[in-house]
């Protein structure tokens, strides 16, 4: 069949050279050539290449199969094979870090819709959860005193600066009106004294407020997150607990039995994790607590000292309040003070 092929398209070829004459022997072997690896088709480890010209001597002809690629190649596999290796170290690890995070999180989750619908059981403990929750009430109550500490500094603020304007307005007035220059006198010492007595009662309200401020945003805020963690850990533990629970009173066959020990090893890890942050959020309450105190006793009998003496006119009490809890004013000629500038 394949030689009855070969001569169908033997005689649909037309042999006709570049001059117009008939194709020559050469002609004729390039065309059998062609036709042979048509017909045979090609088989790459058996391919040759020819370095003469067609038909030419057999010396020319070198099989591909005895071309060896250069010994470069070889000394470059290693570090390739290496780094592929750890790539793929890389992507297993991280697959078994969302694994386990996957795992986690709809325990975590089952556990929360089953207590939030009544269908689960929640370690609860009773006495630690009231102080949290006394935290919790405390710190509103006192971002509200310091909401509004803030606003009397911004308010009495102004005011000083307004009385500061007014004694320099009457002390410009004095000078140029000599009929009145008495009692323009008079008006800016008073607007000046109050204006200063102002400045050193802002200074302990500043202070009062940056004290508020700690308490509230940062030792108040530090034992909230402890707090945050040990709720997640509680979550935790009692989802690990219930799953625990169930493998307890199912099968006992070998692959059951080895879920089993392995949902014991969680379950302890959790609930070592749960007692640590347990114990440290007692302590924190507890430290929390004696600083709270200790703070605000302190600060209360400064705002309550420095504004009774403020308004009794009583410059020399107000002055000694500020140097009996260490409070340095700002430098004289600021146009802000300390507490607006931080803010």
């Amino acid at each position: 069949m394949t030689d009855s092929i070969l001569s169908k398209a033997a005689t649909m070829e037309i042999p006709i050279n570049s001059n117009g004459d008939s194709r020559t022997a050469e002609d004729d072997s390039l065309e059998q050539d062609l036709q042979q690896v048509m017909v045979s088709g090609p088989n790459l480890n058996e391919t040759s290449i020819v370095s003469g010209g067609y038909g030419g001597a057999a010396e020319g002809i070198i099989p591909t199969s005895s071309i060896k690629a250069p010994s470069m190649h070889h000394s470059n596999s290693n570090p390739s094979m290496m780094s592929e290796e750890a790539t793929r170290g890389v992507a297993v690890e991280k697959f078994d870090s969302v694994k386990k995070w996957s795992i986690n999180t709809y325990k975590c989750t089952k556990q929360m819709f089953s207590e939030r619908f009544g269908r689960g059981t929640k370690t609860v403990d009773l006495e630690l959860e009231a102080q949290i929750d006394v935290l919790r009430e405390t710190k509103m109550k006192y971002e509200r005193i310091l909401r509004l500490a803030r606003e009397l500094t911004n308010h009495f603020y102004n005011m000083v600066q307004t009385q500061q304007a007014l004694g320099d307005t009457f002390a410009d007035l004095s000078q140029k009106s000599p009929e009145l220059q008495d009692e323009f006198g008079y008006n800016a010492e008073t607007q000046r004294l109050l204006c200063k007595n102002g400045e050193t009662l802002l200074g302990a309200i500043n202070f009062f407020v940056s004290s508020i401020n700690t308490l509230v945003n940062k030792t108040m805020e530090d034992t909230l997150m402890t707090i945050k963690m040990y709720e997640n850990a509680r979550l935790e533990f009692d989802a690990y607990r219930t799953d625990l629970e169930e493998l307890s009173v199912g099968p006992r066959d070998a692959a059951a039995m080895m879920r089993f020990e392995i949902a014991q090893q969680q379950y302890q890890i959790q609930k070592d994790k749960y007692e640590r942050l347990h114990s440290d959020v007692s302590i924190k309450l507890k430290f929390l607590e004696e600083n709270k105190v200790k703070v605000m006793h302190k600060q209360l009998l400064l705002f309550h000292n420095a504004i009774s003496a403020y308004f009794a006119g009583n410059q020399q009490q107000l002055e000694q309040t500020l140097r009996q809890f260490n409070v340095k004013l700002k430098p004289p000629g600021s146009d802000k003070p300390s507490w607006l500038e931080e803010q």
